[in-house]
């Protein structure tokens, strides 16, 4: 199951709105004989591929898969029937899909076709890997990866408005990395405007499904000469508003390419973000990385809509008011679970979730 889930982590950031899904193929005696993964929407998924390698040594062996089989035909045939039909005595299944095409089902007819069942192997391992999409199919709004910077003493500036950057190289090529992991990148309209951000991924790397970058700007305040406003025919970028944006502000964005999106306006006229994330959802989008300062990250935050943290320490004390939003904008409290904490060059990275 160990190998069934590296190979799932080889479709990172092209799978979507699809899961990331391993399968390896263990005949009698322990050999290998067969195995793969899903490599992007619309694909062959992993069980049909590692079957299709394994041929006939799949009679009697044992099929080890990341996330339930599919029971349904759509762009693919159905894995339970390529198991079925390969003659396979055993599945070992990590996590259930909770998708409502699949959830329970895939496992149902597998045991009424005489297959061997056992489930739950390496389940945490498998559910960290789908976090988004298993969040996705159980909610309405798409997950969020919040990604915060600061200095030790908590300030992420040395005075409001001006750019400073923080982290290191590694630093910023993990952050590439996560951009590519995930479906959308956000930012508040004061980020966009402070930073003039590409919010791209590099070296550039093709997606299978498009990478689309997001600003929240409920009155259309980013300038048109900005990097996003500039390259938007070429990189998908979208601005959250609201009502409020003027029609010709609305009109010139659109022309040079920006896709606009009215959302729900919170009480001080903010763009609505559970709303933002609604709609995201249902366009097929699984997760939206926030790259935001303060205000976006608070409201985010206190809404309760963020499902994973990546907190970057910088070895650097700025003495600065400007502190990270959690300990000033954040009304609330949030007790979190850390996953880990490693060194990225000189930076200090903490993952962690909500505590449940």
């Amino acid at each position: 199951m160990q190998r069934a889930l590296e190979l799932a982590a080889k479709g990172r950031g092209n799978t979507s709105p699809n899961p990331l899904v391993g399968a390896v193929v263990v005949a009698t005696g322990g050999a290998v004989v067969g195995e793969g993964y899903h490599e992007r929407a619309g694909s062959d998924h992993a069980e049909t591929i590692a079957l299709r390698a394994a041929g006939d040594r799949a009679k009697g062996a044992t099929l080890y898969i990341t996330l339930e089989p599919c029971d349904h035909v759509g762009k693919t045939p159905a894995c339970t029937q390529a198991i079925i039909d390969a003659g396979v005595k055993r599945v070992v299944i990590a996590v259930e899909d909770p998708d409502p095409q699949v959830c329970g089902r895939g496992v149902q007819r597998l045991r009424e076709a005489g297959i061997e069942l056992s489930e739950g192997i390496e389940k945490d391992a498998a559910a960290a890997l789908n976090r988004a999409y298993l969040h996705h199919r159980t909610n309405t709004r798409s997950f969020v990866a919040l990604k915060l910077a600061a200095s030790i003493d908590g300030a992420i500036a040395p005075r409001a408005g001006v750019r400073h950057r923080l982290t290191g190289a590694k630093a910023a090529a993990f952050v590439y990395d996560l951009r590519y992991e995930h479906d959308a990148v956000l930012v508040g309209v004061h980020t966009a405007v402070t930073d003039d951000p590409e919010l791209t991924v590099r070296p550039t790397r093709a997606r299978a499904v498009p990478y689309l970058r997001i600003v929240a700007d409920s009155h259309g305040r980013l300038p048109l000469t900005s990097h996003l406003v500039r390259d938007a025919a070429a990189t998908p970028t979208m601005i959250a508003t609201t009502a409020a944006i003027p029609a010709e502000r609305r009109d010139a964005l659109v022309e040079r390419g920006v896709e606009i999106v009215t959302c729900a306006t919170t009480s001080d006229g903010r763009v609505d973000l559970a709303d933002l994330l609604f709609q995201l959802a249902q366009r097929g989008i699984l997760s939206v990385l926030c790259e935001g300062g303060p205000t976006i990250a608070a409201a985010l935050l206190a809404q309760k809509l963020v499902g994973k943290i990546y907190w970057l320490v910088a070895p650097e004390i700025l003495g600065s008011a400007t502190v990270a939003p959690v300990i000033t904008s954040f009304a609330g409290a949030a007790r979190l679970r850390i996953e880990s904490a490693v060194m990225l060059g000189e930076d200090v990275l903490i993952e962690a979730v909500p505590a449940t």
